[in-house]
């Protein structure tokens, strides 16, 4: 779906009109709901790194990225705002926008570590000939390591998700697109080699 389709249904699971799993759970409701509220604040205030938004800029071929998400989940709500803002500068760049736990289940061939989780968000790039590029999530490393330790200390929930949540306010979305950046440095020289 497109962002706007996804915007639509992240309403409807805040109206309750999405009874599918997990959205009969009250609990994955009231995290849609302060995701909303996390998306919605950096729509606003979230800045874009100007390395990163001229080189988004300069991609002169298509592209398609897609986002294995859903609107319960946290580490999305921090991300996917910086992602749509990123592609509103180039119209090579197409967004599709899949659910993690509704089929076609694309998160089955884009499993995380060797726990083999199906860790959103997974954002992929792929190229106009379909190959995928880039594979990034679900999560920037810096994060990562903190939910890792967090998991190896043996945290309770919610401590765990109130230190990712307190890092992310922290980032700014700052680590996200140096992330990206770099990756899509190295792909457009491989790019650029290619012509050659």
């Amino acid at each position: 779906m497109d962002f706007t389709g996804y915007q639509l249904y992240f309403q409807t699971v805040l109206n309750g009109e999405q009874t599918i799993h997990p959205y009969e759970n009250p609990a994955y409701v009231n995290y849609t709901r302060l995701n909303w509220a996390r998306q919605q604040r950096w729509f606003k205030v979230g800045e874009l790194n100007n390395e990163l938004a001229g080189l988004i800029k300069s991609i002169k071929s298509g592209q398609q990225w897609v986002v294995i998400t859903e609107p319960w989940c946290g580490d999305a709500a921090h991300t996917l705002p910086f992602i749509h803002k990123l592609i509103q500068l180039n119209p090579f760049i197409r967004l599709d926008l899949q659910l993690r736990d509704t089929p076609p289940l694309l998160i089955e061939h884009y499993l995380t570590g060797p726990n083999q989780s199906r860790s959103i968000p997974k954002l992929i790039i792929r190229n106009d000939d379909g190959n995928d590029l880039l594979v990034w999530g679900p999560r920037p490393l810096a994060c990562q390591q903190l939910y890792n330790r967090l998991r190896a200390e043996q945290a309770e929930d919610e401590e765990t998700k109130l230190q990712l949540q307190n890092w992310y306010n922290h980032d700014k979305g700052k680590s996200f697109q140096q992330e990206l950046l770099t990756a899509l440095t190295i792909i457009s020289r491989a790019d650029a080699d290619s012509t050659l």
